[in-house]
Formats: structure tokens, sequence, C-alpha cells
């Protein structure tokens, strides 16, 4: 994925919130603790309740997949649906990696 997508599949999950993007990205990589009210992980919640699997492991690599998928993160999913399926994936992935 080039930086151009990035930058608008980033912005676009944030549409509702007057947050520049580099702050966006500074909070991702570890750099800030919060861009506006969302850490890393409330962040990457709204990537996986707006976007498809494939397109979150185009953002991500498997090892910060791995980071960020987490109990609490995915309990935090609104649809029992997702919930299931990244409860399945988090644990998929600790078989893998």
């Amino acid at each position: 994925m080039d930086s151009a997508e990035r930058e608008k599949l980033l912005k676009q999950i944030l549409w509702d919130y007057n947050i520049p993007y580099e702050d966006i990205e500074a909070v991702l990589s570890g750099e800030k603790e919060q861009a506006g009210h969302f850490t890393r992980e409330k962040i990457f919640l709204r990537l996986l309740e707006s976007y498809p699997w494939f397109t979150i492991i185009k953002l991500f690599t498997p090892m910060e997949i791995q980071t960020l998928l987490t109990h609490e993160v995915i309990k935090n999913l609104r649809s029992p649906s997702l919930r299931e399926k990244y409860e399945y994936v988090r644990n998929r992935l600790q078989e893998i990696i």
C-alpha cells in the first residue's frame, strides 16, 4: 500500500474529528500516546470496525497486529460477529507467530 492510500484510509476512520494525519501516524508508530482522545488501540479498533481484514493486513505487519489485537480491543468491537471473527484471528496469529 502506498503512503497516499494509507493516509486516505487513516483519515477516513477519523472523519468526524479534526485530527491531523501526522498525529494518527505518530500514535500508530508509538511516537505519541494520543491523537485527540484516540490511543493506538482505539484507532486500531476503528480500523477493525471500518475495513475488511485484507485492508488491515496491508496497514500493519503481522507482529503489529498480534500486539494490537488484544482481548480488550476485541471485546470493545460493537458487532458480536466481528468479536468472534477477530478472536479466531488472534488465536491463529498466536499459533503461527
